[in-house]
């Protein structure tokens, strides 16, 4: 049994400190390339600057004559652009494949002073987090890395879903968790083929209103609400998350052209807890930017009660709606979040400010 004390301490000689606090950088959307493709390689310089997370994959959707390439690219791109403030992670292969060893070997001593986060598919227990937590330590001491890379897992099977507590607790390099809606649905069994989001066939229906016509042969129409299918997993996977001060995020949204259902979806998630989604393609990425940011009028209401709260003690009536520490606290997560964002995007950062003058001049 292993001292508390010892959970901070590097797993190598040499190795840099593992982090006492998940810093919290915006992550928004986690924008996927396959660095396979060259024409999608190319538009690396210009996409990295449009989203705050940029992430190379190695994994699904990279074929397996492919993956050697993918793995080359990613280092080429890397080597080749400075991505300022945007954040560089990479999907590996995962820990049961023939190239997960290969990837962190060669992305650690090629790239690691760049790579920020490491993303590890199919995790199911807190085992999975210790190897990759010891071999990356590892890695870092003989590359002389000085600060640790991160790792952040997938939520995609259901004996990872039963274990998400010790996944989320298994390491100081723990970044957050995303849900892996279409593994986890084969995991599961689950009788749908769609890629995240809702399903027509999970729904509840209105109690019945009665019969139509005088033979009473047709029973009134009766109205239906489609459910989400990830309420429950994504609510579990938040929780998880925040009893162990890292981030939770929602995956992909398959269907690219319904771009409504993905914002529906996204901002369910964000409703939640999560911090930011997947995108998988370009359209995505201002879905998740626009969602995944607390909205302008949100941010005004949540700066006056924290305002008219003063310690954050007591209850003030604003507008006829009452306000006591426990709202505050709420609106002070609204703050901050907006001001991370701001602090990355000044476009962002004029639209908070007026919607609070313009709230001001109002009052």
């Amino acid at each position: 049994m292993r001292s508390a004390k010892d959970f901070f301490r590097p797993l190598a000689v040499g190795a840099p400190a593992p982090v006492r606090e998940v810093p919290f950088r915006p992550s928004r959307m986690i924008h996927f390339f396959d660095p396979s493709n060259e024409r999608m390689a190319a538009k690396v310089p210009a996409i990295a600057p449009t989203v705050d997370v940029l992430l190379g994959n190695l994994e699904d959707a990279v074929s397996a004559d492919h993956k050697e390439a993918a793995r080359a690219g990613l280092v080429a791109t890397a080597k080749a652009h400075d991505f300022g403030d945007t954040q560089l992670w990479t999907r590996i292969n995962s820990l049961d494949s023939p190239w997960a060893l290969d990837d962190l070997l060669t992305l650690v001593a090629e790239i690691g002073h760049k790579l920020d986060v490491v993303m590890v598919p199919k995790v199911e227990g807190a085992e999975d987090i210790h190897y990759v937590d010891r071999l990356l330590a590892q890695l870092e001491a003989k590359a002389g890395i000085e600060r640790p890379i991160l790792v952040h897992a997938i939520l995609e099977t259901a004996t990872g879903v039963a274990n998400v507590e010790e996944i989320a607790g298994a390491s100081p390099r723990m970044q957050g968790i995303s849900l892996g809606p279409a593994d986890l649905a084969a995991s599961r069994r689950m009788k749908t083929t769609r890629v995240g989001g809702g399903h027509p066939g999970y729904l509840v229906r209105e109690d019945p209103k009665g019969l139509l016509g005088t033979e009473g042969e047709m029973e009134l129409p009766r109205l239906t609400f489609q459910q989400d299918l990830w309420h429950y997993t994504i609510a579990r996977m938040v929780d998880a998350c925040a009893a162990h001060g890292i981030l939770p995020y929602y995956g992909p949204f398959g269907d690219i052209k319904d771009t409504t259902a993905c914002e529906d979806q996204f901002r369910n998630a964000f409703l939640l807890g999560c911090v930011g989604a997947w995108s998988l393609h370009p359209v995505q990425i201002d879905i998740a930017k626009r969602v995944f940011s607390p909205a302008p009028a949100d941010v005004a209401w949540a700066r006056r009660v924290i305002d008219a709260m003063g310690d954050g003690t007591g209850a003030v009536m604003i507008d006829g709606k009452m306000q006591d520490d426990a709202t505050v606290k709420q609106c002070h997560v609204v703050v901050e979040l907006a001001e991370a964002l701001a602090a990355r995007d000044p476009e962002l950062a004029e639209t908070y400010e007026a919607a609070y003058k313009e709230q001001e001049q109002n009052r």
